[in-house]
């Protein structure tokens, strides 16, 4: 049986597909179509989807007439369009086979519980908005999802979180990341008004005021660094405080952590003192609620296979050709294998660069047109791990953590401001051909890791196809192997 998961027409649409209760392929539409966060399905993505053969059954990732309600009960209707019937979109898209919907925050809670580890765990899902609720907490138990408890709209966090980041000068729903990355600069000065500005109690998380259209120009003159540290550092003490408070309902202290928050890998960083074990699903935001969506039909787990289900480049892992020119030119454009199914590179669709020179992060900064303030990720050999980091866990194959490096003199390049580093390791039983890299890499220099990013530039998606990498390197002048 084959049964996709779908989610679009809101942002960064994505499908997902289960063949036989194995997960077979999943894709963000971005990559085909050169749209960054593209909410809408594509030729390229749906033809890929197919190879797997055609769907017996697709399930949308939301519910569109309680998504309706919410609009009208928003006044969404009045500024924006109607939200569209997914059932007739996908029929316009060629998808003929029988359609179901669930609920948002079911498709997050499905994603990651279905593709744990745990036979039981708490389950959160913190995000922006999905039909009406904003946070949910649920109970896993016996392959099932028993729902406990929400929060709903208009009292988002995620929503609060996306209006600082316009407020900051950018770009909400998009680079909630930059906001992060811009927290360790500034200082956070405005924690208690933010809070009594916005926050009627922590405890049940109740906000003042509807944030969704933004707060205009909150504190005239503010130094965006100090809003952005301020905002952070609310959010911290409320995602830390919401895993506890679930974690003392359920009475399960093995975490299952979803929904677009958690992509802030600093608040993250603080669960792993709260909980016995933390399981993030590499793609926890709306993309992944495709495969969540799958899931929310099966209702069993899934053997997780790793990131590595998008579009294949099949060949061997240029290992020697990396090692090459990484000592010539200090950096190198990998493409190779299948691509991550996620928002961050992990090696397969990854600009890599060696992270011991004092100019390397100001000319990959370069390259990708970014902020120059805007650090950079190690990929570490896992057994390095806290021979170089300080963290509390073993491993981070995801980047959804943070650690403080040890020796940041000698690693400028992976190095934000504070000390701190967003850190992937990679083990034996990750992507073979990314870890024969560094063994290599850390065989002829005694340095265990790389500075590994996208292999992208700012506001487009990462390369998908080898196509996408020639022409990357013609535009930018980086070679990219495969």
């Amino acid at each position: 049986m084959i049964v996709w998961g779908i989610s679009a027409l809101f942002h960064d649409a994505g499908v997902s597909v289960i063949k036989d209760g194995k997960l077979v392929f999943g894709a963000h539409a971005e990559r085909y179509s050169g749209i960054k966060h593209d909410e809408k399905l594509n030729y390229g993505l749906l033809k890929e989807a197919i190879r797997h053969g055609h769907p017996d059954h697709v399930v949308w990732y939301e519910n569109p007439w309680k998504k309706r309600l919410r609009q009208i009960f928003s006044s969404e209707v009045f500024y924006g369009k109607w939200y569209p019937n997914p059932k007739k979109y996908l029929h316009d898209c060629g998808i003929r086979c029988p359609i179901t919907c669930t609920d948002h925050h079911y498709s997050h809670a499905c994603a990651g519980a279905y593709t744990s580890k745990f036979k039981d765990a708490t389950v959160v899902v913190i995000d922006a908005i999905g039909e009406f609720a904003t946070c949910s907490v649920w109970k896993y138990q016996n392959h099932l999802l028993e729902k406990c408890y929400e929060t709903r709209y208009p009292t988002s966090m995620g929503l609060l979180y996306s209006a600082f980041t316009k407020r900051c000068g950018l770009k909400p729903m998009d680079e909630e990341y930059i906001t992060m990355g811009m927290a360790a600069w500034g200082q956070p000065i405005y924690v208690d008004k933010i809070k009594r500005d916005f926050i009627k109690s922590m405890n049940p998380f109740k906000l003042k005021r509807n944030v969704h259209k933004g707060i205009g120009d909150y504190i005239p003159g503010a130094n965006p660094m100090n809003l952005a540290a301020s905002i952070q550092q609310v959010c911290e003490e409320f995602v830390v405080d919401y895993v506890r408070g679930a974690i003392n309902h359920t009475g399960i202290k093995n975490l299952v952590y979803q929904g677009g928050v958690a992509l802030n890998c600093v608040a993250n960083t603080k669960l792993l003192d709260v909980c016995d074990d933390v399981w993030i699903m590499p793609n926890p935001g709306d993309c992944g609620n495709s495969l969540g969506a799958a899931l929310s039909y099966l209702q069993k787990p899934l053997i997780w296979p790793g990131p590595y289900i998008g579009t294949d480049i099949a060949y061997p892992y240029p290992v020697d050709a990396c090692i090459k020119e990484l000592y010539t030119n200090k950096m190198v454009g990998v493409a190779s294998g299948r691509a991550e199914f996620g928002p961050r590179a992990l090696g397969h669709r990854s600009l890599l660069a060696d992270p011991r020179g004092h100019d390397i992060k100001d000319r990959v900064n370069e390259i990708k047109r970014r902020q120059k303030f805007r650090p950079f990720a190690p990929a570490i050999l896992e057994e390095h791990l806290h021979d170089y980091f300080e963290i509390n866990t073993n491993a981070s194959p995801y980047m959804q953590y943070v650690g403080v490096c040890k020796q940041p003199d000698k690693f400028p390049a992976i190095v934000h401001v504070d000390g701190t580093s967003r850190i992937q390791t990679v083990g034996k039983a990750d992507s073979p051909g990314f870890r024969k890299l560094l063994e290599t890499w850390y065989a002829k220099t005694g340095c265990p890791m790389l500075l590994n990013t996208s292999l992208n530039i700012r506001g487009k998606p990462m390369v998908n196809t080898r196509e996408d990498a020639d022409q990357f390197e013609r535009e930018y002048g980086i070679k990219v192997v495969s």
